[in-house]
């Protein structure tokens, strides 16, 4: 059976992961650091990004995932705003107001900023981070979608007006209507539009324009909230795949980085 493999931070998504594998007969491995000690039989990892970027290659994995330019790249009609992809230092230059995140690790917060040149300045981070850079719109809500092989497999609605919509009996309600939408164009992204085998992605209700994607993202690092942490385990599991038997077709979805991001201070 396979083993999962865990970062030493607990969290609540961790350990849904985790109760998810055990339930599955699956063995779990929770890193007390950031270094794989011995042999692990078909790991399968879930974490954050720098931590899977570190271990990864200690288990000899290539972890899928979409390009860091896929958003910008997909049809205006499935966007509702304009998005493009440009290294920080063109963003720190563009007038404002202006959306801009990391599209790759969280290096700055994610926001509307009151121009680029807010930004953080090139003695914080140097200039080829890859950013995304969008029209600023108000989504009225937001939920996240797990796909794999092409089939959106659980999803959960988790922003509403930029708050969780989480309830305090733990659940992350939305009307049928407003699943049932977000559900139609999820699909509608995932027939269309070429994705890798598992993906995360967001979509969400613009302020009179529709329904858009948010943003697609790692299955391997992203948050679980009302989804169905059994489907999480599968999409993870799909996305780890061997390094020495990668397909072609799989290949194609492996994230080349700079590698000059150094892991957390301990660890080693």
């Amino acid at each position: 059976m396979p083993t999962l493999v865990l970062p030493p931070r607990y969290t609540e998504d961790s350990r849904a992961v985790r109760d998810a594998a055990v339930r599955a007969g699956w063995s779990v491995e929770r890193l007390l650091r950031w270094r794989v000690e011995g042999a692990l039989v078909d790991p399968v990892l879930y974490g954050e990004p720098l931590f899977v970027a570190v271990v990864a290659p200690q288990l000899e994995l290539a972890m899928l995932e979409p390009p860091l330019d896929r958003l910008p790249g997909l049809p205006e009609r499935l966007l509702r705003r304009r998005v493009e992809c440009v290294p920080l230092g063109q963003a720190r230059a563009r007038p404002g107001p202006v959306f801009v995140k990391p599209a790759d690790e969280k290096a700055f917060v994610a926001k509307v900023w009151e121009s680029g040149a807010a930004l953080p300045g090139p003695d914080e981070l140097p200039d080829h981070v890859v950013t995304l850079v969008a029209e600023p719109v108000a989504w009225s809500l937001e939920v996240r979608c797990f796909v794999v092989e092409g089939e959106v497999v659980t999803a959960s609605p988790y922003l509403r007006d930029g708050e969780l919509v989480r309830a305090p009996d733990g659940s992350w309600p939305a009307a049928p209507e407003e699943l049932a939408e977000a559900l139609a164009l999820a699909r509608e992204v995932v027939a269309t539009v070429e994705l890798p085998p598992a993906v995360t992605l967001d979509v969400g209700l613009v302020t009179g324009r529709g329904w858009a994607v948010v943003e697609a993202n790692p299955c391997w690092g992203s948050g679980i909230y009302g989804c169905d942490p059994a489907e999480v385990l599968r999409a993870a599991r799909r996305a780890s795949v061997p390094a020495a038997s990668i397909t072609e077709a799989d290949a194609r979805w492996v994230v080349t980085r700079r590698g000059d991001e150094a892991p957390p201070a301990g660890s080693a």
